[in-house]
């Protein structure tokens, strides 16, 4: 599933990852956040870009998480470990193995998922993942679901921090803006602080609309290799 340790040049992480943070703040972002994501790569490069000062990480693939997971930490000496975001399509029958490594699950859609998440992690920090464009394929709940999802949330136990989104497949600026400007509105009238919203491609808009978290990762880490398995 991911590339070889040896394809890792930690130091060209470094600098990409502080570079990122240094034009995050010149947009106005001094309190954002950035979740690099670290999917398809190594464990190596969580090493490197937490080295880096980088407080998050984000993964996609449950069985991926988890294999490299038990790498990464066989190589900790230092205590730099990371948060662990799950930010990816979220199957109730994967909980079980993410419950013990993901700090906040970003992806939660669906009551079915909150129900496993409260069994397995009671009281676990999540996001509720909104699909703010319409577009069927992707993932997040209806908006007008969202506040019922958030509530079902907080009735089991689970602490709901907020609310997360992915900006329109095409990429176009007016839309991303009105998708990222429609979540803020949501979370501020529930009275969430988090607004995970924001990646590669658009994270300055997303910064410019309220964003707290950006699921950064090509800007660090360089172009993405493909999944192996």
């Amino acid at each position: 599933m991911t590339v070889e340790p040896g394809a890792i040049d930690a130091s060209a992480i470094a600098v990409r990852y502080r570079t990122l943070v240094d034009e995050v703040r010149a947009v106005g972002g001094e309190r954002v956040r950035i979740v690099a994501v670290t999917k398809t790569f190594p464990p190596e490069a969580i090493a490197a870009v937490a080295g880096a000062g980088c407080a998050g990480i984000g993964e996609n693939y449950a069985q991926e998480l988890v294999d490299k997971w038990g790498r990464f930490m066989a190589g900790v000496h230092d205590g730099s470990v990371p948060e662990v975001h799950f930010i990816g399509g979220l199957q109730s029958n994967k909980v079980r193995s993410l419950a013990p490594i993901v700090d906040v699950w970003q992806s939660v859609d669906r009551e079915s998922v909150v129900a496993e998440i409260a069994r397995r992690r009671p009281s676990a920090r999540i996001l509720v993942q909104v699909n703010a464009t319409g577009e069927p394929d992707k993932a997040g709940c209806n908006p007008a679901d969202v506040e019922s999802l958030v509530l079902a949330a907080a009735t089991g136990g689970l602490v709901v921090e907020g609310l997360m989104t992915v900006g329109p497949t095409d990429g176009d600026p007016e839309r991303t803006r009105s998708a990222f400007r429609a979540v803020a509105s949501m979370a501020a009238r529930l009275g969430l602080a988090e607004l995970s919203m924001g990646m590669s491609g658009d994270w300055r808009l997303a910064v410019e609309e309220g964003s707290t978290l950006i699921r950064v990762g090509s800007a660090i880490f360089g172009e993405r290799p493909p999944r192996t398995a």
